[in-house]
């Protein structure tokens, strides 16, 4: 058993230098790869949520823009419905207009007509009456002249 304690202590004392020499290995890393790997990845992490928070930050800058685009462009539309019903409106009050001047002249022209057709009936019914003299003149003159021969 003494053996194997001193088999056991001779590879210790062979072990301390690699035991050393880990710790050194250890303490360089952490020292020259390790550390400057953390604060790249820090910075890097730092980055990445500025770049984020820019990113939601234009995000919500857009969508504040489209909104008010659309409220624009809503308006607009707004607008130029209104701008075509007053002229629809305009344009249906002058229709009514000339329908009305039309209807006006219309009825001018009928009353104007009504009042040469009586002006004509009232001719032809003078002119009828006196020819109407002159055949019964006519008729009995030739009845007579019948009668008499």
């Amino acid at each position: 058993m003494e053996q194997t304690f001193q088999a056991l202590e001779n590879i210790l004392l062979k072990a301390i230098p690699t035991a050393i020499l880990l710790l050194v290995l250890y303490f360089y890393l952490k020292a020259m790869l390790f550390a400057p790997l953390v604060k790249i990845l820090k910075q890097r992490e730092e980055l990445t949520k500025g770049a984020r928070k820019a990113a939601e930050q234009s995000l919500a800058k857009a969508e504040a823009k489209a909104t008010e685009y659309e409220n624009k462009l809503r308006d607009a539309k707004g607008e130029v419905y209104r701008d075509q019903e007053e002229t629809r409106k305009k344009w249906l009050a002058e229709q009514a207009a000339q329908l009305a001047q039309a209807k006006a002249n219309a009825e001018a022209s009928i009353n104007t007509a009504r009042e040469g057709i009586a002006q004509e009936v009232t001719t032809a019914r003078q002119g009828l009456s006196e020819t109407s003299a002159a055949i019964a003149d006519q008729i009995a003159n030739t009845i007579l002249a019948r009668r008499s021969s």
